[in-house]
């Protein structure tokens, strides 16, 4: 169901994500590469990766001598980051993975990232697991995710996100249905505390939450000790 949802949505994911929220996933995203503090040389995984803003600024970050790999499960999506990163200069490995049976080695990468993807994936704990599991002692997941709202927008943000997103779904990308699942999909994704508690379950030694625009988004860094 979901790799349907991003099929019918590739084409115009990007122009939707600047609309419907009014330019602010740049500046959430921008936030995520500065709390990163990624260096040079450094491996990155960016999971769920999709049309690839984290993976472009990852990638001028790690500089030639570092490595970012470009992943998702919907190759519609993978294809269409992938063309815009080629198109920009930037010629990385791009690969079809699903997040929870990652194809790649223990103790591999310095960070990993994954933004407004969790929330799709069935086994979370299974797909952090994997992520933990991935990454060297002392590296840092990043995920990068709608979440609960504070309580005085709680009824503002509801109606805007199943009588406003759809409509907005409709006339930008012809698919009113996708934008409805994308407003189930965040209710049901675990809140803040929820979603630290479960990376800590699954192997995470510390773990930082911070909230963006009044919880409409939360970023949260787990460190792996």
């Amino acid at each position: 169901m979901v790799r349907g949802v991003f099929d019918s949505v590739a084409s115009r994911y990007d122009v939707m994500n600047d609309v419907m929220s009014v330019g602010l996933h740049r500046v959430w995203k921008a936030y995520t590469i500065a709390v990163s503090g990624v260096r040079e040389g450094q491996r990155v995984l960016d999971i769920a990766a999709g049309t690839g803003d984290l993976t472009r600024a990852f990638a001028r970050k790690v500089g030639p001598q570092g490595c970012v790999v470009h992943t998702d499960i919907n190759e519609a999506m993978l294809r269409t980051g992938r063309d815009r990163l080629i198109d920009e200069g930037l010629a990385l490995p791009t690969v079809i993975c699903d997040a929870e049976k990652l194809p790649f080695p223990e103790a591999h990468f310095d960070i990993v990232s994954v933004a407004f993807g969790l929330r799709n994936m069935t086994h979370k704990d299974q797909a952090l697991r994997e992520m933990c599991r991935v990454l060297r002692p002392g590296g840092k997941l990043l995920v990068l995710e709608f979440s609960r709202v504070a309580k005085p927008l709680e009824k503002i943000y509801d109606w805007y996100s199943f009588s406003v997103l759809p409509k907005m779904g409709k006339m930008i990308t012809g698919d009113a249905e996708s934008y409805r699942y994308l407003a189930e999909s965040i209710r049901m994704h675990p809140g803040q505390q929820e979603l630290k508690a479960l990376m800590k379950e699954s192997g995470f030694g510390h773990v930082d939450v911070h909230n963006l625009s009044a919880g409409v988004v939360a970023l949260h860094v787990g460190l792996k000790c």
